[in-house]
């Protein structure tokens, strides 16, 4: 595999829109950062947090095809200008462990997870009855190594869930993951499998109740409609609605069954700013759902097709409105796990997870971009920072607080930190057989125990049916007393048949 570090004289629109032959191959080096450029720090209880961070080298190296709007390269790209801050050297860095397909199917069914294995350009027209299963339309195509792609992009989630529920990280970061809108059995708009519910799925595994928070420009259908009839999660959704992918999300989408009044919507329209956001909308939202519901651990999808500019989205947000999302989270001191998502413009979605990144670490980093591998990107500029555009904001001041009247008194409508039924909590991860939790005996031994309960009411039965209890004489009757009851206690109660009496053992 070449290594050659990326240069390049593309000019903007050439370089988002480059294909496989100018993205593949390129390998990021994480070297020591000059002290006089690391991220100085603001808040030193911020910077006292345990955070761990996912990447893989290899993420970056996918395409799904030329002329795609979606670019794996933003996430390379975003930790090179994190490694030249140095803010990698004030967290732990873990490589995550791709998710297999046990993991994936704890959501996704066995039918979907099988043709993601074996799809890929050749093939795709034929496994999905040209584009009428499973990748349906022209937003998810079959490219090369998707199954790959997916077991990174899931397997880190999973792997930042699993050091929240250890107890060995107090934020995890994955912006890798983030892809809300994969369904159970299909792709859907640029995802294909749901990362976020797996790392949800694992977070419930140790907390009562887990909070979603989506600022993605696009409604996160995926998962509301996975948790839609739960009160173990709560879903906030802040995004475009009308004429707008997906098309769902209206205020009135509240959750059904126990899950009713679970599932908040926020739908704006065109233009709105990092001040109706954030003083209107978002703090006085999430903070009463803080307050009222008590969430055991928070997932923050942070999909930068919210900020200004983007080429997909029509939300005025500036890369600091965007990063105090991620503040405003941090004050109340809960567990975090970051996810990425959406974003189209590929210098600011690195440039947002950059500064969103040392946020999480308590530090502030300069305006003036340090070198790194993509400087040529970031031109002509050259600064950490993406400003809001003089675009015309369609939502009035009374709009949204009508709107968010609307959802508060809802929320209040609902009980207070519902509870659940106490169980003992799963020894071993979602993944833990690819962490390494599992020894061969161990996988065995959790192997042969799951067989065997499936197996036993069946086991039982069948002994009943060839050894049932004979009519004993009144004289054997308390000698075998003790038999028949050691024998009740092993095998679950059966209805015998009626002439269970005139029968004889073999």
């Amino acid at each position: 595999m070449a290594t050659t570090p990326y240069s390049s004289d593309l000019s903007d629109s050439d370089r988002d829109d480059a294909g496989p032959s100018t993205r593949r191959h390129l390998q990021v080096s994480s070297s020591k950062a000059d002290p006089e450029v690391l991220a100085p720090i603001v808040d030193p209880l911020l910077a006292s947090r345990r955070v761990n961070y996912y990447h893989s080298p290899l993420i970056g190296s996918f395409s799904y095809g030329y002329g795609h709007p979606m670019k794996p390269q933003r996430m390379r790209m975003a930790h090179s200008l994190i490694s030249a801050y140095g803010l990698d050297q004030c967290m732990t860095l873990r490589e995550p462990k791709e998710a297999d397909k046990v993991d994936m199917t704890r959501f996704h069914t066995d039918e979907y997870i099988d043709f993601l294995e074996r799809v890929n350009p050749d093939n795709g027209m034929a496994l999905t009855g040209a584009g009428t299963r499973f990748l349906v339309g022209e937003d998810c195509p079959p490219f090369q190594s998707v199954f790959q792609f997916c077991s990174l992009s899931s397997g880190g989630s999973i792997s930042a869930a699993n050091a929240i529920n250890s107890g060995s990280a107090d934020i995890a970061i994955n912006w890798a993951g983030g892809l809300h809108h994969a369904k159970k059995r299909e792709a859907s708009g640029f995802c294909y499998t749901n990362d976020i519910v797996l790392g949800i799925l694992e977070l419930l595994r140790v907390h009562s109740r887990v909070l979603y928070i989506d600022i993605d420009i696009h409604h996160g259908d995926g998962v509301e409609e996975a948790f839609y009839s739960t009160n173990r999660v709560l879903t906030l959704s802040i995004h475009k609605f009308g004429d707008f992918f997906p098309g769902t999300g209206d205020v009135k989408d509240v959750g059904i069954g126990p899950g009713k009044g679970y599932a908040v919507n926020v739908p704006l329209r065109d233009g709105v700013g990092d001040r109706e956001y954030q003083s209107l909308l978002f703090q006085p939202v999430v903070q009463h759902i803080m307050e009222w519901y008590r969430p055991g651990a928070v997932v923050l999808q942070c999909g930068a097709d919210s900020l200004a500019g983007d080429k997909l989205g029509c939300f005025n947000l500036s890369m600091r409105g965007h990063a105090a999302c991620v503040s405003y989270l941090q004050s109340f001191n809960v567990p975090l796990l970051m996810v990425g998502g959406g974003g189209y413009t590929v210098r600011n979605v690195a440039r947002t997870w950059t500064y969103e990144t040392a946020l999480l670490l308590g530090r502030e980093p300069d305006e003036d971009l340090p070198f790194n591998e993509y400087m040529n990107w970031f031109g002509p500029e050259y600064k950490l920072d993406v400003r809001p555009t003089s675009m015309e904001n369609l939502n009035s001041d009374a709009y949204l607080e009508g709107l968010r009247s609307r959802i508060i008194d809802t929320l209040r409508g609902l009980p207070f930190a519902p509870s659940v039924q106490m169980q003992p909590t799963p020894k071993y991860a979602l993944n833990a057989h690819a962490e390494g939790q599992l020894s061969d005996s161990e996988e065995e031994g959790e192997l042969e125990k799951r067989i065997s309960k499936l197996l036993e009411p069946a086991y039982s039965n069948s002994l009943i049916r060839r050894y049932p209890t004979p009519s004993l004489p009144l004289t054997r009757k308390r000698k075998d007393k003790g038999r028949r009851t050691a024998l009740a206690t092993l095998l679950p109660r059966v209805r015998r048949p009626r002439d269970a009496t005139a029968q004889t053992g073999p």
